[in-house]
């Protein structure tokens, strides 16, 4: 009997659609109407992702906007008697920095539904987001189109243990993944506190690592009583890496210097496809 081939999920479809038809709306053409209006009738998107706007660089670009005027319009869509936006948060922000009374702008005819989706994914291509609101984009992202991890990375080209890391960091204590967000303890230490169940021991061990400007190499996770965990914590999720790409069990072996990878196969044809996912990645 021949294996239908596995073909990708509607969800995946509805976001390529989506992301096809938003690149159209966040490039305004010659032939759309540019609008100056008044910023006191502009609201921001409650659906936009990015809550942190980097003060320096928001002073930057208004000192820009003083010397030469907002260059490239922000895209907006008429809400009943306001307007709401779009795309360009940071230039209305920065506008307001210097006391502009209005903004030039493109007037788009989108429902809130589009709207909502054009923020997400407007952030999630953004290169300058952080973490933690990367990991909230994930996963609004695929919430909002009943995607999987999987479908995610194919549409994004990434990998899916890079998403699932990264929205892995939202499981933290709220107060570490602030920490995180405000960039006072890096992402890979958050994947380590993770092996902490414990909120209140991964907030505290997380203080110590600010407090001693503590090396990823140098975190790691120990149990009640003070002693290592058998596992460490990099290891175990280079394991999952290692199987989520051979598609196989994966264990590391031996203590010392010598130390060994052990990869299961399960048939000729089963060595024969391992053999050719690692050759082909030479």
């Amino acid at each position: 009997m021949i294996k239908k081939k596995k073909t990708l999920g509607r969800g995946i479809g509805n976001f390529l659609a989506d992301s096809q038809k938003i690149e159209e709306i966040l490039n305004p053409k010659q032939e759309d109407i540019l609008q100056e209006i008044p910023l006191e009738l502009i609201d921001t998107n409650i659906h936009q992702p990015r809550k942190d706007f980097d003060k320096k660089a928001l002073e930057e670009l208004a000192e820009s906007i003083k010397i030469y005027g907002i260059i490239q319009p922000l895209i907006l869509r008429k809400k009943e008697d306001r307007y709401e936006i779009i795309a360009g948060e940071r230039r209305f922000r920065g506008a307001k920095m210097v006391g502009l009374s209005q903004v030039p702008a493109v007037i788009k005819d989108v429902d809130g539904l589009l709207s909502e989706k054009m923020a997400l994914i407007e952030n999630i291509q953004r290169q300058d987001l952080n973490p933690i609101e990367e990991g909230r984009s994930y996963q609004s992202i695929m919430k909002a189109y009943g995607m999987t991890q999987e479908e995610l990375a194919k549409a994004l080209g990434k990998s899916r243990q890079y998403i699932g890391n990264t929205v892995r960091l939202l499981k933290l204590d709220p107060r570490v993944v602030d920490l995180i967000s405000a960039g006072k303890i890096t992402p890979s230490h958050g994947k380590v506190l993770l092996g902490y169940r414990d909120f209140e021991k991964q907030y505290q061990e997380a203080l110590k690592i600010m407090k001693y400007n503590q090396p990823v190499a140098d975190t790691k996770v120990t149990s009640t009583k003070g002693k290592k965990v058998v596992e460490d914590i990099f290891l175990k999720d280079i394991k999952h890496q290692l199987m989520d790409v051979l598609g196989t069990k994966v264990e590391f072996k031996g203590r010392g210097k010598k130390k060994k990878i052990e990869i299961e196969y399960y048939s000729e044809d089963d060595l024969s496809r391992i053999c050719n996912l690692i050759l082909e990645r030479k």
